[in-house]
This record gives structure tokens, sequence and C-alpha cells, in this order.
């Protein structure tokens, strides 16, 4: 049984465990969220977390699962202090687990400060708004959906789609424009497969993005409860970098529907009431405790952007992840299975995607002053051009005039020049040049959005003098 309360803060009154969660009896000066040091009868010792709090019992997540665990002779020490991880600028180029320890083999950091894994709330008032363009060299991003410093874009993707070699695409090659600006990408992996990482990590080694990736990798036999922890650690650092050391950061979440579903197993090893599909009723809360840590703030150089990515289950947008997901971010990339079934890579479809902040980021000084209507003639091209393929299934191509083939044309080469452009590196000059290229197919008095001095100035017609 437990000692003096007042002498000690250990404890032996485990009344039973479920899943990777134990359930601690009489606890006394005990807070909620703070940390425990568990020792199990062969002297492991495991970490773990308070999650709930009550007069007569303690529920704790244990970090690194329960198995093993002895009710009877296992021994929980309550520390008092809340969840914490060590941050360095060193840790650029290192891969860390879920909990932020080495998995690379190589020593751990010498830490310059710990803090706080939760981090801590940005104050409104001080935050600042997003601004300025970040380069992904994706050209379905750059001149459509453009991402801007601060923001949070996710992607949603369909199972069996290549999101992950977006992702990787998108850590080795987006940067920020102008002289001086540092960049760094910390790369968030939770629930993958060992070949998934294998993927990560020898991609990131070939092309030596690692050098400026900090690398989280949380795997599919890693404890689940790890998988909560892991975008929580991850962003402790990104904020680290971007606001002590002054660094643009782009982190990058996959897949945050394998966070939901450990949210949900924890939930149910919680006995709690389930919502919507399982989940948890509060999971639209902790969705926004991870997304609303990107941002800028007033006085600050640095930032922090997000692309979370999520699978959607049987392609529904509708489901609870991507729909709640939907709800804080600012717009979505979606993956279209169509597009890939016939080779387009990557395949982004770019009518439903969306950027709501694209303006902030977008014009002269910027990215170049045609940017916006560049992109509102390719996106109305292309949706005409679409419409048309439906109507060609029903009368056929012979019923279109001279115009709608023409079109219907734009909208192939877009999707095969423009959409699928491999592992092709686009800087924003190259990708709105292309753009032009595609629309010079068409009569230039249907460039209804673009200004009649910018076609004269871009129109590859007109440069040919």
């Amino acid at each position: 049984m437990r000692s003096d309360p007042l002498m000690s803060r250990d404890y032996r009154t485990i009344n039973y465990v479920s899943g990777p969660i134990m359930f601690v009896q009489n606890p006394i000066g005990v807070s909620y969220g703070e940390t425990a040091r568990i020792t199990l009868p062969d002297g492991e010792i495991r970490t773990g977390q308070v999650l709930d709090i009550s007069r007569e019992m303690a529920v704790v997540q244990v970090f690194e699962g329960t198995s093993g665990v002895d009710n009877s002779v296992t021994n929980i020490r309550f520390t008092g202090e809340a969840a914490q991880i060590d941050v360095s600028i060193d840790m650029l180029g290192r891969i860390f687990n879920g909990v932020g320890l080495p998995r690379d083999g190589r020593p751990n950091i010498i830490p310059e400060d710990t803090v706080d894994i939760a981090g801590t709330a940005i104050n409104p008032y001080a935050r600042d708004k997003p601004s300025d363009f970040i380069q992904t060299g994706v050209s379905a991003i750059d001149a459509l959906n453009t991402l801007v410093r601060g923001q949070k874009l996710p992607i949603f993707s369909g199972s069996g789609l290549p999101a992950n070699q977006l992702a990787a695409q998108i850590a080795r090659q987006s940067r920020v424009l102008g002289e001086g600006e540092q960049f760094a990408v910390v790369f968030v992996a939770m629930g993958i497969t060992y070949k998934e990482a294998s993927f990560f990590m020898n991609d990131f080694e070939r092309t030596g993005a690692l050098e400026r990736v900090v690398f989280f990798l949380n795997l599919a036999d890693d404890p689940t409860i790890e998988r909560i922890a892991t975008p929580r650690c991850a962003l402790s650092v990104a904020e680290y970098l971007a606001f002590t050391h002054n660094l643009h950061v782009l982190v990058i979440l996959t897949d945050m529907t394998n966070y939901c579903e450990a949210l949900r197993e924890i939930s149910t090893a919680r006995e709690e009431v389930p919502g919507r599909r399982g989940y948890p009723g509060y999971m639209y809360t902790d969705l926004a405790s991870i997304y609303e840590r990107a941002g800028r703030i007033k006085g600050k150089t640095g930032s922090i952007t997000q692309i979370p990515i999520l699978t959607m289950p049987d392609d529904d947008i509708t489901h609870p992840v991507p729909d709640l997901t939907g709800y804080i971010t600012e717009g979505q990339i979606v993956l279209s299975r169509d597009l890939f079934r016939r080779g387009a890579q990557p395949p982004i479809d770019s009518l439903p995607c969306l950027s709501r902040l694209m303006n902030l980021g977008i014009g002269p000084g910027k990215t170049r002053e045609d940017h916006r209507n560049v992109a509102d003639q390719l996106y109305a091209s292309y949706a005409y051009g679409r419409d048309l393929r439906r109507l060609v299934a029903i009368v056929g191509e012979e019923a279109l005039t001279e115009l709608d083939k023409k079109y219907l044309s734009f909208a192939d080469q877009f999707e095969r020049r423009f959409i699928s452009q491999g592992d092709e590196n686009r800087s924003i000059e190259q990708t709105l040049a292309l753009g032009w290229d595609l629309m010079a197919s068409l009569p230039e008095d249907e460039l209804k959005r673009i200004k009649v001095e910018y076609i004269k100035r871009y129109h590859p017609a007109y440069r040919a003098g």
C-alpha cells in the first residue's frame, strides 16, 4: 500500500489495466496532465501521463504499453511535472521515435532547453496573419492552391493513393523565397509500416533532404499511446526552431487518420461514451489543439506552417476525420483516384481543392503580378473542359463545336503536363510559364479572367514578337 502521502508520491494501488491505460486508486495531490514513472517487477521503468483525475481514481496512459504490469507489485510514482521534451537546433538531420528519443543509433542530443509538449497557446492579439509564399515545387499547389507561411493546409487522400510520395516530395522541395531566409521541415509519421518508414528514410537520405529535417517516426507496432504524444512532441520542436532560432518551419503530419484511430482506442479503454462512428466527442477539440499551433507571432521572424495528411476511409470526405479537419484548417488538397488510375503523378484534383489564404501569399513581390489571374483562368478553363467530357459521353465528340474541342484538348493537356509532373521540381516562374503555354491553345478572346496588360506581357504569342 501507499506510504505517508506527505512524504511520498509512490503508489501500489493499481486497480486494473485496460489496454495502455492504468487505473490507480486513492490518488492524493495528483494533477491532470502530470507525468508518472512506472516501475515494473523486473525493474524496467516506463513513462505515463495522467489523463483523468477524481477523488477515487487516477487514469494514467502508459506510453510504452502495459504488458508485464503486475497490479500488486508494480510501483507508480507521480512526478508533479507535465510531459516535456528536450529540444535543440542539433535535432535537424536526426530521426526520433514518437516521444523524442533517438531512433537513428546516434547518441541523445545535448538539450538547449526543455519544453512542455502541450505547448503554449498563442495569444490571439499576438498572432500575425499568414503571409508570403512557400514554394513546394508542385504546380497544382503553387499555382492554384498556394501554401502561405503560417497556414494549415491538409491533404485529403484515399487508401492506396500516393500521399506518402507527395509528402516526401513536398518535404525535399519546399523552400521560402528571399535571401537570408532559413527553412526547416519537421516530418511526423504516425502509425506507418516498416515499408513506408524505409521509403521516407531512403528518400530523405538519397536526396540530402534529411539535413534540414527533424524526423519523428512512430511505427504501426509502437504503443498506441505514443501516437497521441507524437504530433505534440514534434510541434514543440517546431515552435522552438521557429520562435527561438527564427526558422520558417514546415510541419508535415502523416497520417492523421492513424492518430484519430489511436484517440478512439484510448477513449474506448477509458470507457467513454462514443460519438460519431465511435470517435470521442472531444475529437474536434483535440484536433484543434494540434492544428492551431500553426501560425506566426508579431515581432518574431519564424513561422510554423502545417500540412496534415489524412486517409479518407472509403474515399468519404464526410467521414469525421476529414470533416472536422476541414472545419479547423484553411482549405484542402484532394487526391483523385480517377486521375491516379489514368497515371497522373501526383493525382491532385484541382476542382475540389482550395486554399483560403492564397491571396495573402501571391502577387507582386511575392510570386508574380499575373498569378491570381492565371490561376482563375486555368481553373475555369479546366472546369469547362471537364464538363465537356460528360457531354461527350452522352452525345459524342461530333456534336461539339470547334471551340469546345479546344477546351476538351486543354483539359487533357492540363492533366498531362501541368498536374502530372512526377518528381520534377518546378519554380513558380516555370509553373506560371507552363500555364501560359497551355492557355495559348485557346483563342485570346477566351482569356476573359486575365487583364489585357498581362496578356500582352506574358502570352507566348506576344513574347515571340
